[in-house]
């Protein structure tokens, strides 16, 4: 019983592990959705701008009608909006809780690789939500363009809602790739060669996650996702190669 005991240790210590940095980042995207609670009026205009900037613009007049649907709808929908902007808010906090838990052991060279982490992972996945946002508006018209002039689109808000988070969230996530790809190079878990030699497939899985993963399904979203995807891991193996020939002559 005693060796069972010792051999179901390290799971616990990681459930624990696991526990306590999920804890750590939920403290903070609530602290932070507190604050977008606050603000939730300004949030709102900056979301709907799309759909009535559009509506000025359309051949139709009229691109799309957003609603609410139910009594609980608008408080639902506040709720939800205040927690994505905790969460896209608080990625510093919570991006560096994920380091901590998946990097191994950290001594201390580790913890000079973690801070190095936190600093490019975050504008990397503020860089990567921002071009999210900022193409909404034109898959939004594309998709839209589609209504025929003589029916209304109406657009349940909550629906609208996942569309924008998905759409802000998958290029976010996605542009960590070199992030932590360059990071697992230098805590000695993948070498620069590892992460270029199967390029092909790196290449054709990007171009799959774009596909399946932009909410809009159209060439254009998914090749502006995926073109500077395919750049940054090609950079990412770059950098990992030229690391592993500094540290070999050093």
């Amino acid at each position: 019983m005693a060796r069972n005991s010792e051999a179901s240790m390290p799971l616990l210590e990681h459930f624990a592990e696991l526990r306590k940095r999920i804890f750590k980042s939920a403290l903070f995207i609530i602290g932070f959705g507190a604050v977008g609670w606050s603000i939730y009026g300004r949030i709102i205009q900056k979301l709907t701008a799309p759909v009535c900037d559009l509506s000025q613009v359309s051949e139709s007049g009229n691109c799309g009608i957003l609603y609410i649907n139910g009594v609980l709808g608008p408080i639902d929908l506040k709720f939800k909006i205040s927690l994505i902007f905790g969460m896209i808010v608080a990625s510093p906090i919570w991006l560096f809780q994920f380091w901590r838990f998946v990097s191994p052991a950290l001594k201390r060279n580790e913890k000079k690789s973690s801070l190095i982490f936190v600093i490019f992972a975050v504008p990397f996945f503020l860089g990567g939500s921002y071009i999210g946002y900022r193409i909404m508006p034109l898959a939004v018209k594309l998709l839209l363009g589609f209504t025929p002039n003589s029916v209304s689109n109406l657009i349940k808000f909550d629906d609208y809602l996942i569309f924008v988070a998905q759409l802000v969230f998958v290029f976010g996530i996605a542009f960590e790739l070199p992030v932590i790809l360059t990071a697992l190079n230098m805590v000695g878990i993948l070498s620069g060669k590892t992460i270029l030699k199967p390029w092909r497939f790196a290449v054709f899985g990007i171009m799959v996650f774009a596909a399946i993963f932009t909410p809009t399904g159209d060439p254009f979203t998914m090749l502006i996702l995926a073109i500077p995807l395919i750049c940054l891991y090609f950079l990412a193996g770059l950098l990992s190669v030229l690391r592993d020939r500094s540290k070999r002559s050093a």
